[in-house]
């Protein structure tokens, strides 16, 4: 049975974009630790990191680092965390989201969004990507 990020990337379950391409996409997660938290996931259902190929891995991090500059200027922060844990969803994904501090990055805190600040969030995020350039930023 395809994962929830699959049946996100092929349509049938709704999701906030804010980038696609042929390899990955990027979706506002439905219970971010805090505003602008974006998940990086790899269009191919690959449960562990390690299982990637080398050059989806390259791919993953360099629009990981597209978007995480995206997110400093949408939510400003002293950083963006980046984290691969792997243990909710069987499909490799990428948490990045803005931090302060390494508290901000207590995933305990993780609640369920609202769909407009969703959306919001999303849009904040693809105009930052378009204002540098990038033209894999979702519609």
């Amino acid at each position: 049975m395809a994962t929830i990020f699959t049946q996100i990337i092929e349509g049938k379950l709704p999701g906030h974009f804010v980038w696609r391409d042929d390899k990955v996409v990027a979706i506002m997660t439905i219970q971010p630790i805090s505003p602008g938290h974006v998940l990086v996931i790899p269009i191919d259902e690959v449960d562990h990191f390690d299982d990637l190929p080398a050059d989806l891995v390259a791919h993953l991090m360099i629009v990981s680092q597209k978007i995480a500059k995206a997110i400093k200027v949408a939510f400003p922060a002293e950083r963006v965390g980046l984290t691969i844990a792997g243990l909710e969803v069987p499909h490799t994904h990428v948490h990045l989201l803005p931090i302060n501090t390494l508290g901000d990055f207590d995933f305990s805190r993780a609640k369920m969004a609202e769909t407009e600040d969703l959306g919001s969030a999303a849009e904040a995020i693809r105009r930052a990507l378009k204002a540098s350039g990038e033209t894999s930023a979702a519609e």
